[in-house]
C-alpha cells in the first residue's frame, strides 16, 4: 500500500512536470524567436501548413495572369524568374520567410517590408541557383553534399561552399539585381498576404523617418495564442514515477495521476481508441509499468567524473559531455598580413567550428539523461509508465532512465528489488560481461568463459574506470559492459555482495524469421534459428552467405560473409525493399575498405535474396502468400485489416493514402501541402498494407510471445522490443518460460490459419509441416 506522503509528492512532482513542460514550450517558442527562426515553432507549423494551400493556390493565379499579360508592365521582367519555381515551393518559401521576419526579436529591422520582400526574393533565388547547379553538373553537386553539407553548418554556409567550388569547375551562377528580388519578394508576400488576412502593412513615424513594416492583424494574434494554449496541454514533461502508476483499464486511464500529464498518451498508440483489447494484454501492461528501478550509483559516479572531464567514450563516440569541445588551431603569426595563412586558417578554423557543433549537438542526449539521473538518483525506486503501439509491443512513456534508453542510459538502472546470488547467477552475470563487451554472436559458454578468464582486466577496470577507460570503452556497449563488470566483480570476484540487482538481458535469434517458421512449421528454418536445439548458436546470416557465394562475381565471393549478409537478411522478412537490401551490401563491403562498382553490388543483392528463398522456404512462402491475401481481401472492399493475437490483443492496422503534396527543396527541405485535416484520404493504400502486413503480424506475434511469458514469470522483468531483461538469479526461469510459451504458441494452435480466417483470405496458407514445436523445449539459444 502506496503511503499518503508518497502520492502527494507524486502529485506535486506532475504539477512541476506540467509547470516546466509549459515553461520550455515558452522557451523554445522564444528562442525561435530570437533566431528569427519562428517558422519553427508550435504555430509556426500549425500555421503554415494550414496557409500553404491557400498561398500556392493565390500564386497560380498570379501566374496565369502573369503569362496572359494581365498584370501590366512592372511584371514583365518578373517571368523569366519564375519559370523554374513551381508555385508550391515558392509558396512555401514566402510563408516560411514571413513568419521568420515578422515574429523575430533579433533585429528589429527583420519586419521591415522591404527587406522581407529582398529576403524572401533572395530565398528563391538561392533555390533557383541550386536547381542550376543540379542541371549543369549534377555528379559534382552530389560530391559537394557529401563532403561539405556537415549537419551542424547552417542553410547560407552550404550555398556557400558549393557556389565557391561550382566557380572553381567553371559553373557560374549569375546573381538576380535587388530590384529584382524585391519585385519577386514583392508579389509573393502579397500572396501569402491575400491569402491568409493574417498580416497587414503599418507605417511608422521614426525620427524623420518614415518606415512601413509587416505586422501580425488582431485575428491571427488571437488564433496564435489559442494554438499555443492547446499545445501547453500537451506539453508537460514526462519523468519516471515515485510511485507505481495507475492501472490501465479499458475503460480508463493509465500512468500518471492526473490526466492533465496523461494528455496524448493512450494505451494503445496510433491504434483504435474504441477497441476493447484482452485481459491478459491489459494485465501484462500493467504489470511491467510496476516494476521499480534505481539508479546504479557507481555509473552515476563514473558519468560525473567523465562529465567534468569533458571525456568522449566508445568507438562512435556513444558518451559526449557538452564540454568536449576541439580546440582551434593555433593563429599564423602573420595572419594580418599573409592572405593565404589567413585563408588557410579560416579554413581549418570553419572545421573545427562544424566539429564541434556536431558535439554540441551530440551531447545533447547526454546532457538530459543526466539531468534526469541527478533528479532521480537519490530515490529509492521508481517507475516508468508504460503503453502500447497498435501492434502490441510495449514501450515507456518517459524519454529517460529507461531500458529502452541508449547504452549509457540502460547501464543507469538496477532493479530496485535485489536477490541473494546462486551459483548459477555467477555465470548469467559472466554471460552479461562477456556479451555487454562484444561476444554477443558467441555461445553462451564462450561468453562465460571470457569473464572468467579475465577477472584481472575486471577488478582493474572497476577499481579504477577512469585510468583503464581505454580497456572498457572498447566495448560494443561500453558503459552496459562496465556495469556488469562492476556487478560481477563484487558478486563473483571478490564475493563482498551477495544480493544482485543488474538487468541481464537476452535476445531472440532472428526473431522474424523465429515467428515465420513457427507459422509455417519450417523446421529446416527453424534450425538456423536456435528454435531446434543444437550444441552452439546456429548462424543464419552465414548460412545465406555461404549459399550465395557461388552465385556472385568469382573475385569477390571472398568477400561475402554473415557481415554482409546481415542486414538484408534481418530485414527481408519485414518486406524490405531490393533498393535498401542494396544500399545495405553497398554499405558492409565498404565498411571492409572495399569500393565495389555499383553492378558488383547488383549481383552481390540479387545471389543473396535468391539464397533467402532457398534456405527459409517457409518464411519465404508465407510472406508471398501474406501480401497476396491482403490484396484481394482490401481489392474486395476491406479498410482495414484487424486480428487478435493469441494473448488477446487486437491489432488495427489502417493504412489510407495521404493527401499530401510534397517538393523537395534544394536548401529549405520538404514542403507539404495538407489538403485533409486529418492528412488521410479515404483510399485505402494497398501497397503499403501489403509491404506492412508481414512485419506487423510478426511484431504482433513476439509481442503476444512477450505477453503470455511476463504473465507467467514471477520477478522483476523488462523489455526492449524482443528481448527480455531479469536479475541473474532468474534468468534460467524467464528462458523456460520463453521457451514453453513459445511452443504453447504454435504447437497447440495453428494460428496462421486462423490470421487467415480473420483477414477473410481466400486460399489456405502455405504450412510445410516439417517442424515439431515441442523441440523448442530444448533450445540453449532460442533467446541469449
Amino acid at each position: 500500500m502506496v503511503c499518503q506522503e508518497l502520492i502527494d509528492k507524486q502529485v506535486d512532482q506532475e504539477r512541476l512536470q506540467i509547470h516546466q513542460g509549459e515553461k520550455n514550450l515558452e522557451k523554445m517558442t522564444l528562442k525561435a524567436e530570437a533566431s528569427a527562426y519562428a517558422s519553427s515553432t508550435v504555430y509556426g507549423v500549425a500555421s503554415i501548413q494550414e496557409l500553404i494551400p491557400a498561398v500556392e493556390k493565390e500564386i497560380e493565379g498570379m501566374h496565369d495572369r502573369i503569362w496572359e499579360r494581365k498584370n501590366g508592365v512592372a511584371f514583365k521582367e518578373i517571368k523569366e524568374y519564375l519559370i523554374d519555381i513551381e508555385p508550391l515551393v515558392a509558396g512555401g518559401i514566402a510563408c516560411k520567410l514571413v513568419f521568420d521576419k515578422v515574429f523575430s526579436v533579433k533585429d528589429p529591422d527583420d519586419g521591415l517590408l522591404t527587406n522581407i520582400y529582398d529576403s524572401v526574393g533572395t530565398a528563391v533565388m538561392q533555390e533557383a541557383q541550386m536547381r542550376y547547379y543540379q542541371r549543369k553538373a549534377p555528379g559534382l553537386l552530389q560530391v559537394l553534399k557529401k563532403n561539405y553539407w556537415h549537419k551542424a553548418i547552417g542553410t547560407q554556409q552550404k550555398l556557400v561552399d558549393v557556389q565557391l567550388m561550382m566557380n572553381r569547375a567553371d559553373v557560374t551562377w549569375i546573381k538576380w539585381p535587388r530590384p529584382i528580388r524585391i519585385k519577386l519578394g514583392n508579389i509573393l508576400v502579397d500572396c501569402v498576404v491575400k491569402a491568409s488576412g493574417w498580416f497587414e502593412p503599418c507605417t511608422m513615424r521614426e525620427g524623420a523617418k518614415t518606415r512601413i513594416y509587416l505586422v501580425p492583424t488582431a485575428h491571427f494574434v488571437d488564433l496564435k495564442d489559442k494554438i499555443l494554449e492547446q499545445a501547453m496541454l500537451f506539453s508537460a514533461e514526462q519523468w519516471p514515477m515515485l510511485i507505481p502508476p495507475r492501472d490501465w483499464t479499458d475503460n480508463g486511464c493509465g500512468g500518471y495521476l492526473l490526466d492533465e500529464v496523461m494528455r496524448g498518451h493512450d494505451m494503445v498508440r496510433r491504434g483504435n481508441p474504441t477497441r476493447i483489447q484482452g485481459k491478459n494484454p491489459v494485465a501484462f501492461l500493467n504489470k511491467i509499468q510496476a516494476v521499480p528501478m534505481r539508479i546504479n550509483q557507481y555509473i552515476a559516479d563514473v558519468a560525473e567524473r567523465l562529465y567534468e572531464m569533458g571525456r568522449t567514450v566508445g568507438k562512435q563516440p556513444k558518451f559526449i559531455p557538452s564540454t568536449a569541445t576541439l580546440e582551434l588551431p593555433p593563429k599564423p603569426v602573420d595572419i594580418d598580413t599573409n592572405a593565404d595563412a589567413r585563408k588557410a586558417y579560416c579554413r581549418a578554423a570553419a572545421q573545427v567550428h562544424n566539429k564541434n557543433m556536431e558535439l554540441v549537438k551530440k551531447s545533447c542526449r547526454t546532457r538530459m539523461t543526466m539531468n534526469a539521473m541527478r533528479k532521480f538518483r537519490k530515490v529509492e525506486r521508481f517507475y516508468n509508465p508504460h503503453s502500447f503501439d497498435y501492434r502490441g509491443r510495449v514501450y515507456p512513456i518517459p524519454a529517460f532512465l529507461t531500458q529502452q534508453d541508449t547504452d549509457f542510459g540502460k547501464s543507469l538502472l538496477l532493479f530496485a528489488n535485489e536477490s541473494f546470488m546462486t551459483p548459477l547467477a555467477e555465470e548469467w552475470l559472466a554471460f552479461q560481461v562477456g556479451t555487454t563487451y562484444g561476444l554477443d554472436k558467441e555461445p553462451i559458454q564462450s561468453r562465460i568463459k571470457w569473464a572468467q578468464d579475465n577477472h584481472e582486466l575486471i577488478s582493474r577496470i572497476v577499481n579504477d574506470p577512469i585510468g583503464c577507460l581505454p580497456e572498457w570503452e572498447v566495448a560494443d556497449e561500453p558503459f552496459m559492459f562496465l556495469a556488469a563488470c562492476e556487478e560481477y566483480h563484487h558478486c563473483c570476484i571478490t564475493c563482498d555482495r551477495s544480493y544482485t540487482s543488474l538487468p541481464v538481458a537476452v535476445d531472440a535469434t532472428a526473431s522474424g524469421l523465429q515467428i515465420l517458421a513457427g507459422l509455417a512449421r519450417d523446421a529446416s528454418t527453424a534450425s538456423l534459428v536456435n528454435v531446434l536445439p543444437s550444441d552452439k548458436p546456429a548462424d543464419a546470416y552465414r548460412a545465406v552467405a555461404e549459399h550465395a557465394a557461388s552465385n556472385c562475381p568469382p573475385e569477390w565471393r571472398e568477400h561475402v560473409d554473415r557481415s554482409v549478409a546481415k542486414r538484408l537478411v534481418m530485414t527481408l522478412c519485414y518486406s524490405a525493399k531490393f533498393k535498401s537490401n542494396w544500399q545495405y551490401v553497398k554499405d558492409a563491403l565498404v565498411a571492409k575498405g572495399l569500393q565495389p562498382p555499383n553492378e558488383v553490388v547488383t549481383q552481390i543483392t540479387h545471389a543473396l535474396r535468391d539464397s533467402m528463398k532457398v534456405i527459409f522456404p517457409g518464411p519465404m512462402a508465407v510472406m508471398t502468400w501474406i501480401e497476396q491475401e491482403v490484396g484481394r481481401a482490401l481489392k474486395a472492399g476491406k479498410t482495414e485489416l484487424v486480428w487478435t493475437t493469441p494473448s488477446g490483443f487486437t491489432v488495427t492496422q489502417k493504412i489510407m493514402k495521404p493527401e499530401v503534396v510534397r517538393m523537395e527543396l534544394q536548401l529549405l527541405g520538404k514542403i507539404k501541402k495538407v489538403t485533409v485535416a486529418t492528412g488521410d484520404s479515404d483510399v485505402v493504400n494497398i501497397a503499403k498494407h501489403k509491404s506492412a502486413s508481414s512485419p506487423n503480424l510478426i511484431h504482433s506475434l513476439d509481442a503476444s510471445l512477450l505477453h503470455l511469458s511476463c504473465l507467467r514469470f514471477d520477478a522483476p522483468v523488462s523489455l526492449i522490443h524482443d528481448s527480455v531483461l531479469c536479475r541473474a538469479t532468474d534468468m534460467s526461469a524467464l528462458s523456460a518460460v520463453l521457451r514453453e510459451t513459445y511452443m504453447h504458441l504454435f504447437a497447440e494452435h495453428d494460428y496462421l490459419s486462423d490470421w487467415a480466417k480473420q483477414i477473410g483470405a481466400e486460399t489456405a496458407p502455405p504450412i510445410i509441416g516439417t517442424l515439431n514445436p515441442e523441440s523448442v523445449i530444448d533450445s540453449t539459444y532460442f533467446f541469449c
